[in-house]
């Protein structure tokens, strides 16, 4: 807890309790989102439509009754069509419909960013509205619990628990650009202060790995030389390719990451851990 920071408890999707969170406030960064892995949308995708059209429709009505300046809303790359052989710009996100792998999820993004262009362009009063779609986003306190954990925290998990076997999800040649949190959140502030109109932006590493080249820096960088590693095809997977183009949110608002993949997968291995030993010294 940070005592420069006053935290209150609500429920963002009850209206009433979306007008206390932003009474008074000029800039709001809306992060609050019902979330998981791969299996939940795999075996229950309708758990991400209802309850986050609820918090987005209301938390966009409320800022907008309260005077709000500006309003940022985390997207995801989820509402991309299938990756067509290029790094994927934020202009082709309605050229196509979502991959089937995120079709419930990704409709949910994109009837979002549409009412956030309506905020944003086409009231008479309109309310500036900035939409980031980031793609994987890991890190200290990210969501670590083996049932709703995604691919990067899972495998953070695992190596520092030091599972044997080692199970991976799909056959690890899944394609993905994972962003630091500390990143993510420099251009989240960088964007609050740059963006004077309704924008969307990717946000990313603007680089690709595999999920077995994740894995393996992940176990170098934790000293994890022994794991008998197992792919399984058959457990829950996503989309196989999913990169995206950075290059608007560098020259727009200045952005680029500026944590590799080594460093930040360092950082979070070593704050798993280190959360692990606080909670049970035994432990890790």
């Amino acid at each position: 807890m940070d005592d420069r920071i006053e935290y209150i408890n609500v429920d963002l999707t009850q209206g009433e309790d979306c007008k206390r969170a932003v009474d008074g406030q000029k800039f709001i960064f809306h992060c609050s989102a019902n979330t998981s892995g791969a299996a939940t949308m795999t075996y229950t995708p309708l758990a991400h439509v209802t309850p986050n059209v609820l918090m987005n429709t209301q938390m966009l009505e409320a800022a907008y009754e309260a005077g709000a300046e500006k309003l940022m809303w985390l997207s995801s790359t989820s509402g991309y069509p299938p990756y067509g052989g290029q790094p994927t710009k934020e202009e082709e996100m309605s050229e196509g419909e979502p991959d089937d792998a995120y079709f419930f999820v990704g409709w949910m993004k994109r009837f979002t960013e549409a009412l956030c262009r309506m905020y944003g362009e086409k009231l008479a009063k309109p309310m500036t509205t900035i939409v980031l779609r980031p793609t994987n986003v890991y890190g200290p306190n990210d969501d670590y619990e083996p049932e709703t954990s995604h691919v990067t925290a899972a495998l953070i998990r695992k190596v520092v628990e030091r599972h044997q076997p080692l199970e991976v999800w799909g056959t690890g040649d899944d394609v993905r650009d994972i962003i630091y949190v500390d990143d993510m959140v420099d251009a989240m502030v960088m964007a609050m202060e740059k963006v004077e109109s309704y924008t969307a932006l990717n946000i990313g590493l603007g680089q690709a790995f595999t999920i077995k080249e994740i894995l393996k820096t992940i176990m170098e960088v934790d000293g994890y030389d022994d794991a008998e590693v197992v792919f399984n095809p058959a457990r829950p997977s996503m989309a196989p390719i999913r990169v995206v183009d950075v290059g608007k949110a560098e020259r727009l608002i200045g952005f680029r990451a500026g944590t590799d993949l080594r460093s930040g997968l360092a950082k979070s291995v070593k704050w798993y851990r280190d959360s692990l030993s606080s909670a049970d010294p035994q432990a890790a």
